[in-house]
């Protein structure tokens, strides 16, 4: 059997965890594959439709053909398999309004001509179960190999709070600039990490930036001592499937989130981490976590055991395989 998967790009978080960590467990079952980025000029566009038919399976990654290039990606695919892990049929929470009839039939039309669809999370799974029954669950994962839990016997003279993602989702961090600055002035000793290609300031405590890099990436989660995941409480925010959570979670660093969507299925309030639904009660379970070194490395390291439990790509894997040589 030979895939052609074609993903949003090599540094893009979502191609990364969702695609390319898969590739040698694919490889291993005896499935030939091939990762490519979506075709960006006329010439990539002709090659890529006239070698369709060399493959078993077309894999599509987040991205949506529509109109006449989707009616010939069904016509020259075999088979089309769509993975999404967003909220793609509707805007993202800047906008004034999530609803948009032109998102939504891009989606339908999407899901339509594929032969199975792959959400990343129960929410993205019921948007599509209004277009097709053919859908299963397959939730973002990470490397249990590569995220090893970080060294809490290492002594530190400061509490860091941290953040990772990408530009798109730094104006949740903005959003938060109130309570880091108060928090700031209640605990001295705490800093703030940001690992992203853009940064906020904060007024009252120490703003480390981090410019994230794969190779830098475990030693800069490491380094936290307590993971942030807030959101707003919208249709865009119920389809993240919490990777930032994962990610804390795999290197043994508890959380605080808000508690929307997947992070509910991720965090078990009081036990891994802590919900946090308005300021005062992000100040109250920021501050709890800061105060004990005792109280993170517990929840951290059991934030770790859900991660090992049901969301790493040796568990994942397998679900995948089924799914491809099934389609």
């Amino acid at each position: 059997m030979k895939v052609l998967f074609l993903i949003q790009g090599e540094q893009v978080a979502a191609s990364r965890y969702r695609v390319q960590q898969f590739i040698p467990y694919l490889n291993a079952e005896g499935i030939e594959t091939e990762v490519r980025a979506y075709p960006a000029t006329p010439a990539e566009l002709i090659r890529f439709f006239s070698g369709l038919p060399r493959y078993d399976c077309l894999f599509l990654q987040r991205k949506r053909f529509s109109g006449p290039l989707l009616c010939l990606v069904r016509r020259r695919a075999r088979k089309i398999v769509y993975d999404f892990d967003d909220s793609v049929m509707y805007r993202n929470s800047k906008a004034g309004s999530p609803h948009s009839k032109t998102r939504m039939k891009r989606f339908a039309d999407m899901v339509k001509a594929s032969d199975f669809v792959i959400a990343g999370n129960r929410f993205l799974m019921e948007q599509t179960r209004a277009f097709t029954d053919r859908v299963a669950v397959i939730p973002t994962a990470i490397d249990a190999d590569r995220y090893i839990p970080k060294d809490y016997t290492k002594k530190k003279e400061r509490v860091t709070i941290g953040w990772i993602g990408d530009h798109g989702s730094i104006h949740y961090m903005e959003k938060m600039k109130p309570v880091f600055e108060e928090l700031g002035k209640r605990h001295p000793e705490a800093e703030l990490s940001i690992v992203c290609d853009v940064f906020i300031d904060c007024e009252n405590i120490p703003v480390i930036q981090k410019i994230w890099s794969r190779q830098t990436e475990i030693a800069d989660l490491q380094d936290m001592d307590i993971g942030l995941m807030p959101l707003v409480n919208d249709l865009w925010s119920e389809g993240k499937c919490g990777l930032k959570i994962l990610q804390y979670f795999g290197v043994a660093v508890p959380a605080v989130c808000t508690p929307v969507g997947v992070n509910k299925d991720v965090v078990t309030d009081g036990v891994s981490g802590f919900y946090a639904r308005s300021p005062e009660e992000w100040l109250e379970k920021l501050s709890a976590l800061i105060t004990s070194p005792a109280l993170r490395k517990e929840m951290g390291l059991k934030g770790r055991q859900t991660v090992l439990k049901d969301y790493t790509v040796q568990a994942c894997a397998p679900k995948l395989v089924k799914i491809l040589k099934a389609v």
